[in-house]
């Protein structure tokens, strides 16, 4: 058996059901799904164990874990040689294991593999497709590319080799609610060949409330922290990563640091430790390392600027999140 799909998921639902049933669909049939289940309570378990499928692998938790930890047993369990994530409620094509074998046999020496896709809403219903990629992709060539906000990822569809994948630490958990988890992990796969897309469109990645449109301002940020010390880190090992971190850092940080500025001040302030100053004197911080010789002063931005002064004071805070809602 050459491929493993692997789904973590908890209380997954009928969006579960329905990602299961495109998984069981596929037209190529070498493959076994391996379940991660975080102590459903919902029926999600029954409902798997009710299928009494052979390809069907459950893998039960005995205490309820964090999405991290749920997620980082992956590496643990036994997988066969290629292996692929899905979210709970994304939909496989019937043809993605079809293209993902093909797309392995054209380019046998890629490290990472990929296809094109669709967006959906939480009905299904298709939204639009993703940007459209180049068959041949280099570590340093998608990070230049996602620092200018110019390619999408999701955390479905990639496949690649287990053993790169658990040589390289699978999921890290350190990463709150896994936001850029993904992101490195790609970044670290690719940097030992290249990634493979087929232009074929394989699968729907679902939009709704995800967990890092959900997450608070601080644990983002922290998340944030722990990838841009691993993108330096790769910097350090990759001279064409450091090329790029030095010509598109600055855009890179401005850009996050708009965003979480405003992330931060509609996180109710009982709520988090931090105050958008803070944030924009870390991310000072940030440029000290990435791009030491850059002039780097986010407040010149007038919504970095009007974020800052209104975090000063409850008025402000209350008037940010009732233009949000206008």
């Amino acid at each position: 058996m050459k491929f493993s799909i692997i789904l973590p998921v908890k209380n997954g639902g009928v969006y579960a059901k329905e990602c299961v049933d495109s998984i069981l669909s596929q037209s190529l049939q070498d493959f076994n799904l391996i379940v991660l289940d975080n102590c459903s309570t919902d029926g999600t378990l029954e409902w798997l164990q009710s299928l009494n499928d052979p390809r069907i692998v459950i893998h039960q938790s005995e205490k309820p874990l964090s999405i991290e930890e749920n997620w980082a047993r992956i590496k643990s369990v036994p997988k066969n040689e290629f292996i692929t994530l899905i979210g709970h409620d994304d939909i496989l094509n019937t043809n993605y294991l079809q293209v993902m074998a093909d797309l392995i046999q054209k380019h046998p020496n890629a490290s990472l593999y990929q296809s094109h896709y669709h967006y959906i809403d939480g009905d299904g219903k298709i939204l639009r497709n993703c940007l459209p990629m180049d068959e041949v992709q280099q570590a340093h060539e998608f990070l230049a590319l996602y620092m200018c906000n110019l390619i999408e990822s999701t955390g479905t569809g990639y496949m690649m080799r287990s053993g790169d994948y658990d040589d390289f630490g699978g999921i890290n958990p350190v990463y709150n609610n896994l936001i850029f988890a993904d992101f490195a992990l790609w970044i670290g796969l690719m940097g030992l060949s290249y990634k493979a897309t087929s232009f074929d469109v394989t699968f729907k990645y679902r939009i709704h409330n995800s967990v890092s449109k959900v997450t608070n301002g601080e644990a983002y940020q922290q998340a944030f922290d722990k990838f841009l010390e691993f993108i330096i880190e790769q910097g350090g090992k990759n001279e064409k990563i450091k090329q790029v971190l030095e010509r598109y850092g600055k855009r890179f940080l401005l850009y996050f640091c708009e965003a979480l500025a405003h992330r931060v001040l509609k996180t109710p302030r009982d709520q988090r430790k931090i105050t958008v100053k803070n944030l924009i004197d870390k991310y000072k911080s940030y440029a000290a390392r990435l791009v030491p010789h850059q002039d780097f002063i986010p407040e010149k931005e007038f919504r970095i600027k009007i974020a800052k002064l209104l975090d000063r004071s409850i008025v402000g805070r209350e008037l940010f999140l009732l233009m949000k809602k206008l």
